[in-house]
């Protein structure tokens, strides 16, 4: 073989070597870029609805609704479970007196959330969590504590529920954290402020009944002993 046919095999070699080169940085590249698209945070609607399939999502500033109105019976809790919520529910004012919890009105709202959820978060917090993966995760594991904490707890109301169905209202203020809360479930409905405050008031009264025990236990203690002193000095 001629030094010139050596130089013309050697020319095509680096040709090839050339466009393989080329054609494995573009595939180097097509990779990078899958891996890139699959390392994309999903939305938080994205991780809500793939924790809860069913559940329900809606945007809008719950913020200035007042505690005292989200606590009542008569609330439109049951309005927020569907994904094209009226907002004229912002606005919401009682018209006339809070109906009891046996009330067969409020009874059938609380029926019809059974088993569901709902989400609602102020647009400025959906922004920030465009923008904050960090904070969309703290977020969904705040409220996924939640619920799973609520599952966990048995309502006590004229006696005991086992692992009654529920349902969640869960409304977030513009920091992430739960702003409002309703839990629905088959032996009662109330606000998450109402079951603190029955949970404390049930508490109290434990704690009265082990004092009113306790005083029982003494006073039938002396009157033990002053039995005892009376036998004795009557023996004497």
């Amino acid at each position: 073989m001629s030094i010139l046919d050596c130089n013309i095999m050697l020319k095509r070699v680096c040709q090839n070597t050339l466009r393989n080169s080329k054609t494995t940085a573009g595939n180097i590249m097509t990779f990078k870029e899958k891996l890139s698209n699959t390392k994309k945070v999903s939305s938080f609607e994205d991780m809500w609805k793939s924790k809860f399939p069913e559940a329900y999502y809606n945007v809008m500033d719950t913020s200035k609704i007042d505690s005292s109105l989200w606590r009542r019976n008569d609330y439109p809790w049951e309005k927020y479970f569907t994904n094209n919520i009226d907002k004229s529910v912002l606005n919401w004012k009682p018209s006339d007196y809070e109906p009891s919890m046996s009330d067969t009105k409020v009874q059938a709202r609380i029926r019809s959330t059974i088993g569901k959820k709902s989400i609602v978060l102020p647009p400025v917090l959906e922004e920030k969590m465009k923008n904050d993966p960090q904070l969309a995760q703290e977020v969904i594991e705040r409220v996924e504590h939640f619920i799973l904490t609520q599952d966990l707890t048995v309502i006590h109301h004229k006696g005991y529920y086992p692992n009654p169905l529920k349902g969640y209202l869960i409304a977030l203020d513009e920091n992430g954290k739960i702003a409002h809360s309703c839990v629905t479930s088959e032996s009662i409905s109330i606000s998450s402020d109402e079951y603190i405050k029955r949970r404390e008031k049930q508490y109290q009264f434990d704690i009265e009944q082990e004092k009113n025990a306790e005083k029982k236990d003494k006073y039938m203690h002396i009157l033990e002993e002053n039995a005892l002193k009376k036998s004795l000095f009557l023996l004497n």
